[in-house]
């Protein structure tokens, strides 16, 4: 009976698990992604991930066939040498030409990562509670990206909006960062309170935002589309709801975002400016009346004396 029960049991929930929706969800493998970066990350990984195969393969092999053949029911007899110099020679050398073969790759390619040199634009990135600021640093452009209005309806509690008909739900923002295809682009990454993390997989970077430091990171996007990433770093009660979303576009859409991006911001600082050039030739009469005001209240108090 318990078998059956248990039979029953490994059956509904290996059903469960490879179901459509849970069997989308799983990844066995990094992404790609869509830059140099993320592309040589990758490799790397793989052929690091083969080499461990080869050596897995090698060593768990030559246990089983030591255990299969030199068993005691085979009437093997166990040596009774201490050591073997030749054998610890052997086992050291062989690990440590392993290890440097696959240091020079990564380091080639750690050494690329942090190279930030030759940027063809920079953006200093700045994270809140719970939002992020973009700041164009050569172009005079800034403005706060924060979770789109339709996900941040429907993630409120009670609200009754079925989050499954919610286009990139909690992964989808006001106001994107735009770059150009095909340009590096130099990311200064910072914060203003707690500390958080800026993340887009398809890029392959990461990086922390922390207070009153500036980390950096660089990327080159090779393909034009939207990419989306999150928070990283636990930072507040909304940590799960300040999304990253980068939209790769060509130069020529870039240009025209950029300039449209220029005049709104001229725009929107042409009142200030107007309302700072009125004329203050009225303070004098505004003191004169104070001081009028004054001495007749104090002709008043005399007088009540």
């Amino acid at each position: 009976m318990v078998k059956r029960v248990l039979a029953a049991l490994s059956t509904a929930a290996l059903a469960a698990l490879w179901s459509a929706p849970a069997a989308a969800a799983w990844t066995l493998n990094l992404r790609e992604g869509v830059t140099e970066l993320s592309r040589e990350i990758y490799g790397l990984h793989m052929l690091i991930l083969w080499v461990c195969v080869v050596i897995a393969v090698a060593v768990f092999g030559v246990m089983i066939y030591s255990i299969a053949t030199f068993r005691k029911s085979k009437g093997a007899v166990a040596a009774d040498f201490d050591h073997n110099t030749k054998a610890e020679i052997i086992w050291t050398v062989i690990p440590v030409v392993i290890l440097v073969a696959m240091a020079i790759p990564a380091a080639k390619t750690l050494v690329k990562i942090d190279d930030t040199r030759g940027a063809d634009m920079t953006v200093k990135v700045t994270g809140y509670q719970w939002k992020w600021q973009y700041d164009y640093v050569d172009e005079g452009v800034a403005f706060f990206s924060t979770l789109s209005q339709a996900s941040n309806e429907a993630r409120q509690l009670d609200s009754g909006v079925d989050v499954h008909q919610v286009d990139n739900y909690l992964l989808d923002v006001d106001n994107p960062l735009v770059v150009p295809v095909g340009k590096k682009v130099r990311v200064l990454v910072t914060a203003a309170d707690v500390i958080h993390n800026w993340w887009v997989p398809d890029f392959g970077m990461k990086k922390d935002a922390i207070p009153g430091y500036v980390n950096e990171l660089w990327f080159r996007a090779d393909t034009v589309g939207t990419y989306r990433g999150q928070c990283a770093e636990l930072c507040g009660r909304d940590h799960g709801f300040m999304p990253v979303v980068v939209k790769v576009v060509e130069q020529a859409e870039y240009d025209s975002w950029l300039a449209s991006q220029k005049a709104a911001r001229q725009a929107a600082a042409a009142p200030a400016a107007q309302t700072a050039s009125v004329p203050t030739a009225v303070v004098p009469a505004v003191a004169t009346t104070t001081t009028e005001a004054n001495e007749t209240t104090t002709v008043l108090v005399a007088n009540a004396e």
